[in-house]
Parts: C-alpha cells; sequence; structure tokens
C-alpha cells in the first residue's frame, strides 16, 4: 500500500457547460505576487504543450500526467506530488486516463523571477545558513519531481484559498502566504537532497551524516545530544538549524523513519503488530499505533490487512 498523500484541499471541477476546452481547461487567478491556475483535462490526449510564465510550482490534484520536461526521461505525475518548472520551461503533456467522469486537474502557481530572488534575498540576510554549505535557493531540475510534505500542502491550500476569496486585501494576504510557499518549497528540496540522497553529502554537509546515523541506529535510542555530537554542532545549534533547514524537528524526523520502517516490516505476512513495534524502533505499542493511524489514516492492524488483501 503507498505512503498516504498529501493534497491540497479539493476544487471542484467545472460543470462541462462551463469549459472552453477538453484538454487543458485554464482557470486563472491573477494577483500582484503571482498567477494562480487551476488546469482541467477531460479527454485522453497526447504532448500538449503548456508554457507558464515565470517559474512554477505544479501540484496534481486528481488524475494521471505523463510529463516530458527538456533533458529528462518521461515521468508519471500523480496526487500527492509536486513538479517545479523553470522559467518559461516547456512542458509536454500526456493525459492517458482522463475523461468527463475522471478528469485530470492540476494546480500550478507561476512567481515572477523577481519575487523568488527577493524572497530568497530576504532569507539569506536575515537568516542565513552559517553554519551550512549552501545559502536558501531553489534547487536545480534534479530534485524538481517532489513527494508533498504536509507542510508544503497546507501552505499551498492557504494559497489557494486567498486567491480565490473576494477579501479587498488578498494580495497583501497572498504576498506573505507566497514567501512562506517558497520557504517550504526549499525545505522540501532540501528533505529530498538530504533524506533520499544522504549518501552523496556525508563529506560536505553536517545533517547528512545525521541522517546517516539516524538510519543506522533507528532501533536504538536517539536522543537530540547524540545527534547534535554527530553534527559537530552544540544541541540549541544542531535542533534550530535542523528545524529550519528541512521544516521538522529532529525528533519528527526519527519518528517519520521509523514509521516508513514500520510500514515496511508490516508487509511481512508473519509479523505481528507488537513485533514491528519494536523492531521499528518503538517500546510502546499503544503509542506506535496512535502515531501510525495519525501518519497514515488507519491502524497499523489494517494496514497489514489491506496491504496482504493487496497481494492477494
Amino acid at each position: 500500500m503507498p505512503t498516504r498523500v498529501h493534497l491540497p484541499a479539493t476544487v471542484p471541477p467545472l460543470a462541462p457547460e462551463r469549459l472552453h476546452s477538453l484538454v487543458e481547461n485554464r482557470t486563472v487567478f491573477a494577483l500582484d505576487a503571482f498567477e494562480l491556475n487551476i488546469f482541467e483535462t477531460h479527454r485522453p490526449a497526447l504532448r500538449v504543450p503548456l508554457r507558464l510564465a515565470g517559474l512554477a510550482l505544479t501540484t496534481m490534484l486528481r488524475g494521471k500526467k505523463v510529463m516530458h520536461l527538456p533533458a529528462r526521461p518521461a515521468f508519471d505525475y500523480l496526487p500527492g506530488e509536486s513538479v517545479v518548472v523553470g522559467e518559461d520551461e516547456l512542458m509536454e503533456i500526456d493525459f492517458p486516463d482522463a475523461c468527463l467522469c475522471q478528469p485530470t486537474q492540476c494546480l500550478a502557481v507561476a512567481i515572477a523571477p523577481d519575487t523568488i530572488r527577493q524572497t530568497v534575498d530576504l532569507l539569506n540576510e536575515r537568516y542565513p545558513k552559517t553554519e551550512l554549505p549552501q545559502p536558501w535557493a531553489l534547487a536545480g531540475p534534479d530534485y524538481a519531481h517532489l513527494t508533498n510534505t504536509p507542510e508544503l500542502t497546507g501552505t499551498l491550500e492557504r494559497l489557494v484559498a486567498v486567491a480565490r476569496t473576494p477579501d479587498a486585501a488578498k494580495d497583501v494576504l497572498a504576498g506573505f502566504t507566497l514567501q512562506e510557499l517558497l520557504v517550504r518549497l526549499m525545505q522540501t528540496q532540501a528533505r529530498q537532497l538530504i533524506f533520499q540522497d544522504y549518501t552523496r553529502h556525508l563529506t560536505t554537509h553536517p545533517l547528512a551524516a545525521v541522517v546517516h546515523y539516524v538510519r543506522q541506529h533507528l532501533t536504538e535510542p536517539l536522543p537530540v545530544e547524540k545527534l547534535s555530537a554527530v553534527a559537530c554542532m552544540s544541541k540549541a545549534t544542531f535542533f534550530r538549524l535542523f528545524k529550519r533547514e528541512f521544516g521538522l524537528t529532529p525528533v519528527e524526523y526519527i519518528v517519520r523513519e521509523r514509521l516508513a520502517e514500520a510500514k515496511r516490516l508490516l508487509r511481512h505476512p508473519l509479523a505481528s503488530v507488537a513485533e514491528v513495534c519494536m523492531r521499528a524502533g518503538f517500546n510502546n505499542v499503544s503509542y506506535f499505533q496512535a502515531l501510525f493511524k495519525k501518519a497514515e489514516g488507519l491502524t497499523p492492524g489494517a494496514y497489514k490487512r489491506q496491504h496482504s488483501l493487496n497481494v492477494a
């Protein structure tokens, strides 16, 4: 069973009589700081070209796309994922499954380069990453296809709500929310950079060494004091940098890693929930069950049964 996906609040598809096109019908909300686009496709189509002004953060809401971007292999694009598209970059998109009864729907936030530059400069001026090798910046195309985090999804949801409101002050509110969105986007990219590719950065990024240590000692106690020593930082500095870089605390990261390990172990047909709890690094079954249900929306036992049904 896949990991629980994080989606912004749904935007109802347009009724057929309100559509201007069955392929990439576009609804636009133009604000001072950005342009919000909602695209809907209601029939299969191949290699549909699309280009947006400025850098764009796109997020799938429903359906499936196959994305063709310059100098990159084609990839499936599904709900719970986001793609960062470079300034004026041409996208070519396949819609293999779209139909009137099950349209494909995607959000796209187009952001002017000056807005991004101002936000990044502000972050580097007020919150410089003096202890880390890289300043605040959006990552390159290798980290453009992202799995949504709860934090990124929540900010996107607020941005959509602000864009669609008739509030006279919405441009002011939208500017603040866009700044938060850019921070969340950089944190999400940093998670992918370090959490998934940490072995490439062990000698250059102190937090990569921490991720490596956590992965190697997941079933052991992992006090913040020990992790800060691995990072060669004081406890306070380590905690502050970790939260700023990734948007979650070291303890929250450890819990997520242990839950991911628990999901892997639950797929074994002979593993009990109590055994999985201990092998994943938890020492209290009730606490483990509560955390698992909060993260995945179902209990470990229900997850195990669903996975067994899927395998069967």
